[in-house]
């Protein structure tokens, strides 16, 4: 099956409605709407920075529904459809499918301790169930506790609809394994912020980005100088991106980016328990770093 997924495709925040009970889809609309508008080449719903192991699955399915209503003719829609269970996982990502997403991303299923033949049984059976749709691995230990190998995502990039992988391990050693291991045309794409510009020199090809919520021209200039050869503007672009991430880093979880979307003049809601909201202290440190970067210039 062919898919590409080159540039950048930020991770969208889901805004919640105060307390968290709700999701606010006007703000996840007009967000999709801002993101759109800068170019980006495609919008990554209900992953980690999108709060979605949080939500239920019909609240996945509706965001989905209102995302492509709203922004699906002008960029490419991803949907993150993990979940602990394997059912789970098929029925989002045939409700994906359905719905006219332009591909699917599958975490490694997490709590349990899996090995590389039960994890390759996993993606197997969803492939298997939901043909019709690009489905990319997704592979960020720190949250999911279960590691997809080199090994192994060159074991399953030999299944046809499985076409591609968001690594956010943050591993440029593994990614180089990754990307000589497996077929042309497989998309291995950046999960990790902070190492854009040197992800692509390992051959990654685009980026699943959270930064990308609140800094979207800013890192479409790293990748677009990157392609256009002008590496030296590409460095200085990312050294630009190292001050907006060390702003945001003073933070805590999804809402950090919510407040870094707030100082950057758009309302992006509230997050879900058990997140939390940032403190008065974070805050401040947050507006504080926004002015020291020069942040408003950049994003």
């Amino acid at each position: 099956m062919k898919f590409t997924l080159n540039g950048i495709t930020p991770a969208m925040v889901t805004p919640f409605k105060k307390g968290g009970e709700k999701i606010d889809f006007d703000k996840a609309c007009a967000l999709a709407e801002r993101l759109a508008k800068t170019g980006v080449h495609g919008l990554f719903v209900n992953g980690t920075t999108g709060e979605g192991m949080l939500m239920t699955l019909d609240e996945r399915k509706a965001l989905l529904e209102e995302l492509i209503a709203t922004v699906g003719k002008r960029t490419k829609i991803i949907a993150h459809t993990g979940c602990l269970d394997t059912a789970g996982v098929i029925e989002l990502t045939r409700h994906a499918r359905d719905a006219g997403a332009d591909a699917v991303a599958v975490v490694a299923p997490g709590f349990y301790s899996y090995d590389d033949d039960a994890l390759y049984a996993h993606y197997t059976h969803v492939a298997k169930k939901t043909e019709g749709i690009p489905i990319l691995a997704y592979n960020i230990p720190r949250c999911a506790i279960n590691v997809l190998s080199p090994k192994l995502v060159i074991r399953l990039s030999e299944i046809d609809s499985i076409v591609g992988i968001k690594d956010s391990q943050g591993d440029l050693i593994k990614m180089a394994d990754v990307v000589a291991g497996v077929p042309e045309g497989f998309n291995v794409i950046n999960g990790s912020d902070p190492l854009t510009i040197q992800s692509y020199l390992t051959g990654a090809n685009g980026s699943v980005s959270a930064t990308a919520n609140v800094a979207p021209k800013l890192i479409l200039s790293i990748y677009t100088n990157f392609i256009k050869g002008n590496i030296k503007k590409a460095q200085t672009q990312q050294q630009k991106l190292h001050g907006v991430r060390t702003m945001i880093a003073l933070g805590n979880g999804p809402g950090r980016y919510k407040e870094a979307l707030r100082l950057a003049g758009f309302d992006a809601g509230y997050v879900r328990l058990p997140g939390r909201e940032p403190t008065r202290n974070e805050k401040r440190a947050m507006a504080e770093a926004f002015e020291r970067y020069n942040v408003g210039a950049v994003i």
